[in-house]
């Protein structure tokens, strides 16, 4: 009996274990919100870290969270650093690509508590009195988080936060 059960067990994390190869190298997840404003309102939010404080899901995680910002205030170059709590960890973001309201390109290197370097993308497309803010993160999935992502993916794990973000952002522009 414990025999018959120790192969099945065997099997199944065999199972997953190959399963895990087929997913994707790389994860993407990407959310959209309509915002009645125009870019340059928005993007006066996404292009100061400074500002993040009044949108970003994570900024309330941790009330003693400790920020650092360098180089410029906004904007390509504009470089932020947090510590925080278990919940925030500590990692950097550096605005990379800012030629205008309608594209910020941002690396997010998260050290703790886990090593990892995404890209985050912020698109702002307008539509009449409106514009489509497109909030997208991708980054490459190694094989521990390709084990993960047999059981839950990373759209499931961030993806409601990226909900509330753009919700956030929404209304302190809209306000």
């Amino acid at each position: 009996m414990i025999k018959k059960t120790l192969l099945l067990i065997a099997i199944f994390v065999a199972g997953v274990l190959g399963f895990a190869t087929t997913k994707p190298d790389i994860f993407k997840v990407q959310r959209e919100v309509s915002i009645k404003a125009p870019p340059q309102k928005i993007a006066a939010l996404i292009t100061d870290f400074r500002e993040w404080k009044t949108w970003s899901p994570w900024e309330t995680l941790d009330p003693g969270m400790q920020r650092t910002y360098s180089g410029p205030d906004s904007g390509k170059g504009a470089r932020y650093a947090w510590q925080g709590n278990d919940k925030v960890g500590a990692g950097r973001m550096e605005i990379i690509e800012a030629p205008g309201p309608e594209r910020t390109v941002i690396k997010l290197d998260f050290l703790q508590p886990y090593v990892s370097h995404n890209t985050t993308i912020f698109t702002l497309k307008p539509d009449g009195d409106n514009t489509l803010v497109n909030w997208t993160m991708t980054g490459p999935t190694p094989y521990a988080s390709k084990v993960m992502n047999v059981f839950v993916s990373m759209d499931t794990l961030i993806g409601k936060d990226f909900d509330k973000g753009l919700a956030q952002l929404k209304q302190a522009v809209e306000d």
